[in-house]
């Protein structure tokens, strides 16, 4: 497996755990970090070993604090425009994969931090998990997605007040605004919720998952008629092996055996 400068991976039954290593930073994201998750990401979409994903960061305080401000220095027009770029391009080949994601987070996830858990497709948090989008703070705005993102997960009104006001929402308020699917106490328990989710899923039909992933991304993108994507994915499942092996088994009242095929 890859090694990387600011991030650990580690695979363990087909759960690959993508651990943000810059704990001194508060996991902050700078630039290299970003192109290491493209690498990373990429590589998990091509292995079919791997059936998901958990995103976390070092440590106790924090997921991911935010961009690295430390590299803001000097940035105008034209460099702002590409680092919100890169970082767009980053977030959306996490929502793009067709692996199941999930964000497990723990302590802070703000700025670049949230816009990293809210690409992913399933958020786990802990209870002293700290969310929110404070770039008004700074004199700019969310830019790796951040405002079409929360803006999709939690409603218009809410997203505007917390991206306005740039205060930050607990776990507990997380959850109640369908922001984090599930909070547990321990860091601990924030891996093994994470994992008993995936698990569950790699059970399931491999080609299914990953086009019921398609599907539900085309709600929001610009231009695509998600009926006909539903349509044209459900055409190519009834297809596939798994489709003849998935109805076979429920005949023969057994458990499938799924190839992604």
């Amino acid at each position: 497996m890859e090694e990387f400068k600011n991030l650990i991976l580690s695979l363990s039954d087909n759960i690959l755990i993508i651990t943000i290593n810059r704990e001194k930073h508060l996991n902050a994201l700078n630039i290299e970090t970003l192109e290491e998750i493209k690498t990373a990401i990429q590589s998990v979409c091509d292995d079919r070993d791997i059936t998901g994903v958990i995103f976390t960061g070092a440590g106790e305080k924090s997921f991911v604090a935010g961009a690295d401000i430390s590299e803001f220095s000097g940035v105008n027009e034209v460099t702002g425009r590409k680092f919100s770029e890169s970082g767009q391009e980053a977030f959306q080949m996490i929502e793009n994969c067709n692996k199941p994601v999930i964000a497990a987070v723990n302590g802070f996830a703000l700025g670049g931090g949230c816009e990293l858990a809210m690409a992913c497709h399933m958020r786990v948090a802990t209870e002293n998990a700290k969310f929110g989008q404070p770039e008004v703070n700074l004199g700019i705005i969310p830019g790796y997605g951040g405002t079409q993102r929360l803006t999709q997960l939690i409603g218009k009104g809410k997203a505007l007040e917390l991206m306005l006001t740039g205060d930050m929402i607990s776990a507990s308020e997380a959850l109640k605004y369908g922001l984090v699917n599930y909070v547990v106490s321990t860091q601990e328990e924030l891996i093994e919720k994470s994992k008993e989710i995936l698990n569950k899923i790699s059970k399931k039909a491999p080609l299914a998952v990953g086009m019921v992933i398609d599907c539900v991304n085309a709600v929001f993108t610009s231009g695509e008629n998600g009926y006909q994507t539903e349509a044209n994915s459900f055409s190519r499942c009834c297809g596939s092996d798994d489709f003849k092996e998935g109805t076979s088994a429920f005949l023969e009242k057994r458990e499938p055996q799924f190839k992604g095929e």
